[in-house]
């Protein structure tokens, strides 16, 4: 359909200029024909703007990198008196594992690990540091290296605290669609990167969206040693449901050897921290990093589909 201006009101906007004869001068009722028409057109040219950003929005949001806005109004509740602290663990970080994908480990006593996922965040790591280490918790980092390389301030201030690295890629794409070379230069940009801001290397491997495919798990941990880490608690907190039910969701689905995912990059997920953490604790967990629990035993408990980022 052609907008109007290309027909009635283009003429008389030309006509004077053109030579040719001029059109009659319009009445009141003629413009506000000539108003209605333009304004349906505006509205088919809107109309169609808002169908592409329909499909736009519809497209898989695992294409890109988790983004997160600053948690403005959230602030994290002062804790009263001591807050429960881990026990101090001598525990090995390697041992004799078999398996390349793991979820939870078989374990006798109450041992978890918790992880975060995407981060360096230069406000929201931080402050998740500070939360860790009053508890004496050591957690697990899967770190994408273009933050790292972004904020390594940060990555050392993890390291330096006992924090254990592992390898979220350079730029988080979906792994299972690209090629082994692509997937090979993801994973040693990001270790590279690792490697330069902190002199440490990536332990083991989380694949963004726990997308990969059991052909290239085999590969990545014969060539570069990653066994794949998923997870047993997934709260969906890159939902951003609010911090209490966040807490929620782990505590109740937290049981001995399994593997909790989180995110430090949502402002909303480490808000949750303190609760999260006590409550934790308060039954009788003890946090270890990813390795310290794959050293523990040798058994990979059944597997489940991975969901979330």
């Amino acid at each position: 359909m052609k907008n109007p201006l290309q027909t009635f009101g283009f003429q008389i906007l030309t006509s004077s200029k053109t030579g040719e004869p001029a059109l009659p001068r319009l009445s009141r009722r003629g413009f506000i024909a000539l108003s209605a028409s333009l304004g349906s057109s505006c509205s088919m040219i809107s109309s169609a703007k808002t169908d592409a950003n329909d499909q736009v929005a519809k497209v898989d949001p695992a294409s890109a990198p988790a983004r997160t806005t600053a948690n403005t109004t959230y602030r994290t509740p002062q804790v009263r008196g001591p807050v429960p602290r881990n026990p101090d663990l001598n525990l090995p970080a390697s041992g004799p594992t078999s398996g390349i994908t793991f979820s939870r480990v078989a374990v006798s006593q109450p041992y978890i690990a918790i992880t975060f996922d995407d981060g360096p965040h230069p406000k929201n790591t931080p402050r998740l540091l500070d939360m860790l280490r009053e508890r004496n918790v050591r957690a697990t980092f899967y770190v994408i290296g273009r933050n790292v390389d972004l904020y390594p301030n940060v990555l050392r201030r993890t390291v330096s605290e006992g924090h254990e690295i592992g390898n979220h890629t350079y730029s988080h794409p979906i792994l299972s669609k690209l090629g082994d070379s692509t997937v090979r230069d993801e994973l040693l940009k990001c270790r590279d990167a690792v490697a330069r801001a902190a002199g440490v290397k990536p332990r083991t491997l989380r694949p963004p969206y726990g997308a990969l495919l059991q052909r290239q798990r085999e590969w990545v941990h014969r060539e570069l040693d990653y066994p794949t880490i998923m997870w047993s608690v997934d709260p969906l907190d890159w939902k951003r449901p609010g911090p209490s039910v966040v807490t929620s969701r782990i505590l109740s689905n937290t049981t001995p050897g399994a593997i909790v995912l989180a995110h430090d990059l949502h402002s909303s997920t480490v808000d949750a921290m303190p609760a999260t953490l006590d409550g934790l604790l308060n039954k009788g967990y003890k946090f270890v990093t990813v390795s310290q629990l794959l050293a523990m035993g040798n058994q990979t408990a059944p597997g489940q589909v991975a969901s979330g980022q």
